[in-house]
């Protein structure tokens, strides 16, 4: 079959042995059933919060151990082209059959549950899921259209402060929510200064409580930069996690949008 950066990956189906190397995929198998096949995750799988305990943890999302992967004996390594790195994937494919996924839209992320349902035998399921995400979706964007469009940025790290721009799956779900990107015209996750984000005059900024743990001194700095501008904590894991994680991901925008 092919992934989604059209690579053709040859494995046996179904896949019994997975190693999963990107957390929001590793909660989209669990949801899918899969659990029992799941051998290797990383140390950021964190849902379920049982996972790591019963399952081998062999890294992170950059670096992991070779040597424990290998150990495993896995029929299917699942990684993503924006969280793992191409010398680690070159590596893996040494031991396995990698598949990659590359997700910036919601259109993205249910192609890769359809693909992980075909892959690993769950279709009924994956359908399941998608047709559920696809409700959703539609259900929020009704309630969502009479609202002002707001001006925002989205913070992921400080020291250096960087944002999330164009061309990243957060910028998706910023724009699900109505809301424009004052970086829209810029890629990726850019290193940004605070001064030059006063030019923008954003509505409202966001401070992702990941992968930067932001917290509310970091809300207190800003209130001093931007008096007039209001400062929101929102969960990183509805803006940035794809997958499964979208079943709860428009409730919580809904709340959101209540607040702001």
């Amino acid at each position: 079959m092919k992934d989604q950066l059209n690579r053709t990956v040859l494995i046996q189906q179904p896949a019994k042995r997975i190693v999963s190397l990107v957390p929001s995929q590793t909660e989209l198998l669990v949801d899918l059933g899969l659990e029992e096949s799941i051998v290797g995750v990383t140390k950021f799988c964190v849902h379920p919060k049982h996972l790591r305990k019963e399952k081998v943890v062999v890294g992170g999302t950059k670096q992991v151990h070779f040597d424990n992967i290998s150990a495993l004996k896995p029929d299917i390594i699942l990684c993503n082209k924006e969280e793992n790195t191409k010398e680690m994937i070159s590596e893996l494919e040494h031991i396995a059959p990698v598949h990659i996924s590359d997700i910036y839209t919601i259109k993205d992320s249910l192609e890769l549950i359809e693909m992980y349902g075909d892959l690993f035998d769950k279709s009924e399921r994956a359908q399941a899921i998608i047709d559920e995400i696809t409700l959703k979706s539609k259900t929020f964007k009704e309630l969502n259209q009479e609202q002002a469009k707001l001006k925002v940025v989205y913070f992921i790290w400080k020291n250096p402060w960087m944002v999330a721009a164009n061309q990243t799956f957060i910028n998706e779900m910023l724009s699900v929510n109505n809301f424009e990107n004052v970086y829209q015209g810029v890629n990726r996750y850019p290193e940004i200064t605070l001064s030059e984000l006063k030019k923008r005059e954003p509505d409202v900024i966001l401070l992702s409580s990941e992968p930067y743990p932001f917290n509310d001194s970091d809300i207190d700095e800003f209130k001093s930069i931007f008096p007039e501008t209001k400062v929101k904590i929102v969960d990183g894991e509805a803006f940035s996690w794809y997958g499964s994680r979208l079943l709860k991901a428009f409730d919580y925008f809904e709340e959101l949008q209540n607040t702001i």
